[in-house]
């Protein structure tokens, strides 16, 4: 088949102005749009599972609505802060150390899931300890809604255009990415939306509600590093890796493979330590 033959055989890209809106100078671009999505919506599924008490340990939610919404802005802080901070060290280590200014140069975009995390984890600890609140089940409640957040920003870089897959000149549903070079690739940003997002979103929906995993603290939270864990290591399989770190360790691993692998370890940690405290509280004092 004839490259040209190729590229017909492909699907086409849709070609989204990157910018949702302009007002004058003003420029509102999807990917911030798909940031306050996220926030907003995972805060309103954050408020309904916590008007349930009947999902928590001894039927009590671990904090109020009300400490929910100034948790709010602690949030927003630490995904951004994390997500940026962690883009300059474990991606453009050597650029952000010439110049460390860069990190304030988010119009260039950069930012990395496992940097937020850690960002995220490091304000509920201090949130959490601040107000009296279980830091487990903050952790728990924060991991229930993450995915909404992970499916608009996957979507936000499908439409950029941007952390597309790697080539694949037979498959049906490959795209021709704008930058990316004449062939069909994966269109890996849409693999990441459906697992990391949607997937990741209803199976903990579905534990949480029916499986009720909320009373035991940690385990709902660990489930949810392994899954995004696993989801993340399967698509960089089709992922193109960033063209300033390559294929690393031998040839075939990837910065987001090595990154999530400490993930999958913790998350598992997690689980059995979340069990084995579980277990020792049911057991309750010996005579």
């Amino acid at each position: 088949m004839q490259p040209d033959q190729i590229v017909q055989a492909s699907l086409a890209f849709p070609a989204i102005d990157p910018i949702a809106l302009r007002l004058g100078p003003l420029q509102i671009h999807w990917y911030g749009l798909a940031y306050v999505a996220g926030i907003m919506l995972g805060w309103l599924y954050a408020r309904w599972l916590l008007k349930k008490n009947q999902l928590w340990p001894a039927n009590q939610a671990p904090m109020t609505t009300v400490k929910l919404d100034d948790f709010i802005t602690w949030s927003v802080l630490g995904i951004v802060i994390g997500g940026r901070l962690g883009y300059m060290l474990f991606y453009v280590p050597d650029a952000f150390l010439s110049d460390p200014l860069m990190i304030f140069k988010v119009w260039d975009g950069g930012m990395s899931f496992h940097g937020g995390l850690i960002g995220m984890i490091t304000v509920m600890i201090l949130f959490g300890r601040k107000n009296g609140i279980s830091v487990w089940s903050l952790f728990d409640l924060m991991s229930t809604v993450a995915p909404i957040g992970l499916f608009f920003g996957r979507i936000a870089n499908f439409i950029n255009g941007e952390l597309w897959g790697r080539v694949a000149p037979d498959l049906p549903w490959g795209m021709v990415f704008p930058g990316a070079g004449p062939l069909p690739r994966h269109p890996s940003q849409l693999y990441e939306a459906g697992l990391e997002g949607l997937v990741t979103l209803i199976i903990l929906f579905v534990l949480t509600q029916f499986f009720h995993t909320l009373k035991r603290p940690g385990i709902t939270a660990s489930l949810f590093v392994c899954l995004y864990a696993l989801s993340r290591i399967f698509v960089e399989f089709f992922r193109q890796p960033d063209p300033q770190l390559g294929y690393l360790l031998g040839g075939w691993l990837t910065m987001g493979m090595i990154l999530s692998l400490p993930m999958l370890a913790a998350g598992l940690w997690g689980l059995w330590y979340s069990n084995h405290r579980a277990g020792r509280n049911n057991a309750g004092p010996r005579s």
